[in-house]
């Protein structure tokens, strides 16, 4: 069978645009309302995506008063709701965010396999280690740990995971009724854990689940985010927003992982796009400009504020240039990129804000489908992607339009599947069930 791409989609709300829940298509109160969400699975899976991603945060981070009830902030958890939409799916996998910083690994290793078992093989864990101090605040911590700590608190909290989920034999529940036994006892194996941040005995309560490990999905592009992904990812999602800047990732990331010892097919690297399509370009020009109008000068403006490191920008004429940023700090590449941008395309705060609000770092595509699976192929065909993170800017109409326009043009093209095939997600994305550490060792 020919490579094909693999798709998911970001699930952010009401949409990967901060002006998404202005759109006159969009139900404001979306957010706190489950059949927004079993809507948007429904139709994800319709269109044969293989992940249905949630986005999530654990705090209120933008706390200026101006500022913080324009755009939405509150959302439900995403376990408890991928728990609850697994019955209504058959066939798409199923992707939390969830924060190694900020949670126990048996805790983390119980909730995922239990939501695999429920989703009959579907379930996937995308790790992060969380990075703002509001998060921080939230547990009881008066300042988010050094990314090096949290860095290497992920990489064991992530082995003890793993094992945890190894915890039951796959034919320990025996369940021999007319015996009475359930269990052989030396199925179920202790993983007697003793790390730097962890103490663990173990074994999981939850038996092993239909994948063996869910999906283990990662993103993170600073040095130690790499090379995370590189020694446990599986899904790699990304941004880059020029051709050869991906295929430098691609290779770097396979590269790595053969360092880590694993093979370069044990990963798949799928950036995040924001597509915005319609018919002809001139449609797809006027969605998007009618999206970039419902922006409000105060957040695109924190928005902005933010990339550049915290400059405060108040006072300056938005229609005018950017100001020179205040000399004698350290500015990172985002806001060394965004003032390089500025001053190339000559662009006033409002524009470069309008920029920033928009896909944040990912490929923006306004144009035809045609257009959109073009670029698709491009970077698919040339080595600098292996699918696509699919970041609609409003929701549920720009995934339909996606699914609606853009599939059938990449299935024309023979790009993307025509039906879903295999059982598991692990099957659906071309990996193997990772066997048991202890049937291992006892062959």
């Amino acid at each position: 069978m020919s490579r094909t791409l693999h798709l998911g989609v970001f699930v952010e709300t009401t949409g990967r645009h901060l002006a998404g829940w202005r759109h006159p298509d969009v139900d404001p109160q979306a957010p706190m309302r489950f059949q927004h969400y079993r809507q948007l699975v429904e139709i994800a899976e319709r269109g044969l995506f293989d992940l249905f991603f949630l986005a999530d945060g654990l705090a209120v981070r933008d706390r200026a008063a101006e500022r913080l009830g324009r755009t939405p902030k509150a959302h439900l958890e995403p376990l408890t709701l991928l728990a609850a939409l697994a019955p209504l799916t058959q066939n798409i996998g199923l992707i939390a965010t969830a924060s190694t910083t900020f949670n126990e690994p048996w805790h983390l290793a119980r909730k995922f396999a239990s939501l695999d078992h429920l989703s009959d093989g579907r379930a996937g864990w995308n790790i992060v280690t969380s990075s703002s101090q509001a998060e921080a605040e939230n547990f009881s911590l008066a300042e988010i740990p050094a990314p090096e700590t949290r860095y290497r608190r992920a990489e064991e909290f992530v082995e003890v995971v793993r094992g945890l989920w190894d915890s039951w034999d796959d034919d320990a529940l025996v369940a021999d009724q007319q015996q009475g036994l359930y269990f052989p006892p030396h199925r179920l194996h202790a993983l007697d854990h003793q790390g730097e941040f962890f103490s663990i005995r173990g074994p999981l309560t939850v038996s092993r689940s239909p994948q063996g490990y869910p999906l283990l999905v990662q993103a993170g592009s600073s040095a130690q985010g790499i090379q995370l992904g590189a020694k446990y990812g599986e899904v790699i999602y990304t941004a880059q927003t020029q051709l050869a800047d991906a295929q430098q990732f691609y290779h770097q990331i396979k590269s790595l992982a053969e360092q880590a010892g694993r093979q370069r097919d044990d990963i798949r690297i799928l950036p995040g796009l924001f597509p915005v399509v319609a018919p002809s370009r001139s449609e797809a020009a006027e969605k998007f400009e009618q999206l970039q109008s419902l922006l409000h000068p105060e957040v695109g403006l924190a928005q902005l504020e933010h990339h550049l490191g915290g400059v405060s920008l108040s006072g300056c004429d938005l229609d005018g240039p950017l100001p020179d940023l205040p000399p004698g700090r350290e500015y990172t590449s985002r806001a060394e990129l965004l003032v390089s941008l500025a001053r190339r395309d000559r662009l006033t705060i409002r524009q470069l804000y309008q920029q920033v609000g928009v896909a944040r770092g990912h490929p923006l595509l306004v144009g035809t489908p045609a257009d959109i699976a073009d670029f698709m192929a491009t970077w698919f065909q040339e080595g600098a992607a292996d699918g696509f993170n699919i970041m609609p800017g409003w929701l549920p109409g720009g995934l339909i339009d996606f699914v609606d326009q853009v599939v059938p043009e990449l299935q024309r093209r023979g790009l993307f599947r025509t039906a879903y095939h295999g059982s598991t997600l692990r099957e659906r994305m071309g990996f193997s069930r990772p066997a048991s550490r202890y049937a291992v060792a006892n062959k």
